[in-house]
């Protein structure tokens, strides 16, 4: 006869709502982490898929998602010039927000460097990768966006024709993926009157210069849009990606890139590091500190629930030993109800769990060293929790069944 499944036979309805009630709130504690595992992963993704080796940011800042990095598009030629690279590309990176039937659509765009990168690398679920140099996006799926939908941005429209899975920012935000001319096209576009204002502002400094008076003909081309002007250069990108050959010493690459006066190399991995020591680390340890009170509030709570059952049972506990029962039988009902309660509670909230988190703002990512974490704090909760109950229970006289 187990005295634990009687007493909860009893009492099963209340012990099931006690058991939902904690599972609820294993439910969060689960959640929080898996929060801060998908914060980490959003944070690193782009970092992690683009596979390269070294990224090379505007001199002395810690772009290109730290903070903001500009460095000239020549930067590319010179990088493959380097012995030991395979591979140089081009990298845009930019948030805007815009509307679109009527609500707000934020994304993190992400120039690919057309026509060696059309996105095959990406995971798409719907649609196809980009097939065409201009006006075509790979939109991530929490944008809300289909395929074959159209959507306006600076003065040209664009069409989506494919959809990934999990492609998002650091910050939280869908990635759509589009060409780097367009990517350049919607991040520096300008209404006509800034134009217009512009081309003034350059007519009226040369005129006010020296060659502007003796050449009065280059004043004509103050009014050249800025790519037709050959003293501007072209758009900057926000870095370089680079990739090495086989075999090849990074140091040895890198140091001769340090050289260069206007950019900084950094490794993937200092990248990464850059990321979650970055924009993303108050945001990790603030959710790491409300699970640490999680984990603390289910310990008090469970231990509050064990000894609430376990005054109840104060009586039936007290006849038990006037009966000449052993201390470690009643050690043994108290750490069973506790055990039984607490597994109840972790496979209530993994099953929950599991329906709920798809619909979190944020990506919740459950790891399997997390569910053996979590379980083995559910077994300590469970044996710290139930030692209140127990020192109450060891510490009831048989007498007090006459009382």
């Amino acid at each position: 006869m187990n005295l634990a499944i009687r007493d909860v036979r009893y009492k099963l309805g209340r012990f099931l709502l006690t058991a939902v009630g904690l599972g609820l709130l294993l439910m969060i504690v689960m959640g929080m982490g898996g929060i801060y595992e998908g914060i980490v992963a959003d944070a690193t993704l782009l970092v992690d898929e683009l596979d390269a080796d070294l990224w090379i940011v505007q001199r002395n800042t810690r772009g290109p998602f730290a903070e903001l990095s500009r460095v000239p598009s020549n930067v590319e030629d010179r990088a493959r010039a380097v012995p030991g690279v395979a591979d140089a590309r081009r990298f845009v990176t930019h948030t805007i927000q815009r509307e679109h039937r009527d609500r707000p659509l934020r994304m993190a765009i992400v120039g690919l460097a057309w026509p060696v990168d059309r996105g095959e690398w990406l995971p798409i679920i719907a649609g196809r990768s980009l097939a065409q140099g201009h006006y075509e996006i790979v939109a991530d799926q929490t944008l809300g966006l289909a395929v074959g939908d159209r959507i306006e941005l600076g003065k040209d429209e664009y069409r989506i024709v494919g959809i990934t899975r999990n492609m998002l920012s650091s910050g939280g935000d869908g990635l759509a993926f589009m060409t780097i001319a367009d990517s350049q096209a919607v991040q520096f576009d300008a209404v006509g009157e800034a134009t217009r204002l512009e081309r003034a502002g350059r007519r009226g400094r040369a005129q006010q210069s020296d060659i502007g008076l003796t050449q009065p003909g280059l004043l004509e081309r103050a009014d050249l849009p800025a790519s037709g002007i050959p003293v501007l250069g072209p758009p900057m990108v926000s870095a370089v990606l680079v990739r090495l050959t086989p075999g090849t010493d990074v140091e040895s690459v890198r140091s001769t890139m340090n050289g260069w006066p206007d950019v900084t190399v950094y490794t993937a991995d200092e990248q990464r590091d850059l990321l979650l020591r970055g924009p993303v680390d108050r945001a990790r340890r603030q959710i790491g500190l409300f699970r640490v009170l999680l984990v603390a509030i289910s310990a008090i709570v469970m231990s509050l629930i064990l000894y609430t059952m376990t005054l109840d049972k104060l009586h039936d506990i007290a006849l038990l030993k006037l009966m000449g029962a052993k201390d470690r039988m009643i050690l043994g009902l108290v750490l069973q109800e506790a055990f039984l309660l607490g597994g109840i509670a972790y496979v209530l909230a993994f099953f929950l769990g599991e329906r709920v988190y798809p619909f979190f703002p944020r990506r919740v990512i459950i790891t399997n060293d997390m569910l053996m974490w979590l379980s083995f704090a559910v077994a300590v909760l469970c044996v710290a929790g139930s030692s209140l109950g127990i020192w109450k229970a060891m510490r009831v006289q048989p007498n007090e069944v006459l009382a």
